[in-house]
């Protein structure tokens, strides 16, 4: 019963947090591509920029809604499913969690409104300014959860008295091993899935006939900035990848379905992991190609799954397969990103035709890869969080110690409630965005919102 309601808390766990970070994922990003259009129509005053900026605030609106209430459902989970992580290191967790609050959550929320409804009401510059700090706000949201998360799988900074954590260095502790590498690779995750979004959805508008300068303008915007993105986002993930061989072996091992410690290690394409006879079955590689990525030397060294069992039998690394799929889905949903966006960027720029040089077949494409990056997203989430296992705190508390007593059945109700609610929230928010997307190419009005003059102070507010 105990393994039960484990293994049950930890896909309720997973199913609050699979659904929450769909959103963040978005407006972390989105505010500054926000930020971006309203820049370029201060900056020339063409209308374009603001058409943009008046549909897509509508779409962080929405996601910004979504991802507050998902993470207020989803913090409640400590106490009732995880109280033992907070009587471990809520002494650390807290004040990181209170410091997003106070640093980032009150901010977007006091200018927030400024941004959605002072389009004619405030002056020009003070709605930039809102803007400015709604993106900030969003990117020290971002900062601090993934500077707790960060440390979870790196603790540094601290010491263990009667069982309980405390924080001897918190610059340690924020500026743990692990953090810098995990949060550049979650913001060019963000800006991407953003791009994507924005790419896909504006394809959608000019595919049923919403042709205007505003959907030109969003689109070329996206695609470029996938295009350019990509290949620094493959960059820091090397980078991350070797932060986390060297502190975090067991993951590594899991994700390439290594099962000995060995030299000149291949880099597996496919197989079929078999735990109970700790080996592969149908595998497909390349050579010491592994051994390149990992230690950027062709006869390196890279540690195996079964360093990590004790002379007693215990096993100290993750489940193989969901890291290992979940690894490859993150890496090939990365490449086809790529594809795509250095496709459609090729197919603009050859003959100088811009949207018009994008075929309708890559504009379906780019329809099909609208939430891509929510795919990417999570299954590089889950790569990191279930590879971290059997470990909470890594090295500190394990996921069994942390988890609440209380009967399986009443786990079981409550996440097939959250599964329900969620379906439909889930399914409710696309319908919206590709709504709104309709209504707007067919002419449309989706709100009443009145862009100011780049220069000028409106008529309402007398000027000082």
């Amino acid at each position: 019963m105990e393994l039960e309601t484990l293994l049950l808390s930890r896909i309720q766990f997973a199913a609050n947090i699979s659904f929450h970070i769909l959103f963040p994922t978005i407006t972390i990003a989105l505010g500054w591509v926000l930020l971006f259009f309203k820049l370029r129509y201060s900056r020339t005053g063409e209308e374009r920029w603001m058409e943009a900026y008046r549909f897509w605030v509508k779409i962080f609106a929405l996601s910004f809604a979504m991802g507050v209430v998902s993470g207020i459902t989803m913090s409640f989970q400590f106490g009732t499913n995880w109280p033992g992580f907070m009587e471990t290191v809520g002494n650390i967790a807290g004040p990181l969690l209170a410091y997003e609050i106070m640093t980032a959550f009150f901010l977007e929320a006091v200018f927030l409104g400024i941004m959605l409804f002072g389009f004619s009401r405030v002056p020009n510059w003070l709605h930039t300014l809102a803007t400015f700090l709604v993106a900030f706000g969003t990117m020290m949201s971002a900062f601090w959860i993934i500077v707790l998360n960060s440390w979870m799988h790196t603790p540094q900074g601290f010491e263990m008295i009667d069982g309980v954590a405390h924080a001897t260095d918190w610059s340690a502790i924020i500026f743990n091993p692990s953090m810098p590498y995990r949060f550049g690779h979650m913001v060019l995750a963000s800006f991407l899935t953003v791009s994507f979004l924005i790419a896909g959805v504006s394809a959608f508008r000019w595919l049923i006939g919403g042709r205007t300068e505003g959907v030109r303008a969003a689109l070329k915007t996206a695609i470029v900035a996938a295009a350019l993105l990509i290949p620094v986002q493959i960059l820091v993930g090397d980078m991350h990848g070797l932060n986390t061989k060297e502190y975090q072996p067991a993951k590594v091992a899991a994700m390439e379905g290594n099962w000995e410690t060995s030299t000149g290690v291949p880099l597996i394409l496919f197989a079929i992991p078999d735990e109970e006879a700790r080996e592969n079955k149908y595998e497909i590689g390349i050579p010491k190609l592994a051994s390149f990525i990992l230690t950027h030397d062709w006869d390196g060294e890279v540690k195996g799954l079964n360093e990590f069992v004790t002379d007693d039998g215990e096993i100290l690394h993750p489940r193989v397969s969901p890291v290992f799929w979940s690894f490859r889905v993150m890496v090939g949903t990365g490449i086809l990103m790529l594809l795509v966006s250095w496709a459609a960027t090729f197919m603009m720029v050859r003959k100088k035709r811009g949207i018009e040089g994008l075929p309708k077949p890559m504009l379906y494409v780019l329809v099909g890869m609208s939430f891509s990056g929510w795919l990417a997203t999570l299954a590089g989430w889950y790569t990191t969080e279930i590879g971290r296992q059997p470990w909470l705190v890594q090295g500190v508390m394990t996921t069994k110690q942390a988890v609440a007593d209380v009967p399986a059945p009443m786990v079981l109700s409550t996440l097939i409630a959250y599964l329900v609610v969620y379906a439909a929230l889930l399914a409710a928010y696309i319908f919206v965005i590709f709504y709104l997307a309709r209504k707007t190419a067919k002419g449309e009005k989706i709100g009443t919102l009145v862009a100011p003059s780049p220069a000028a102070t409106p008529k309402a507010m007398p000027a000082e």
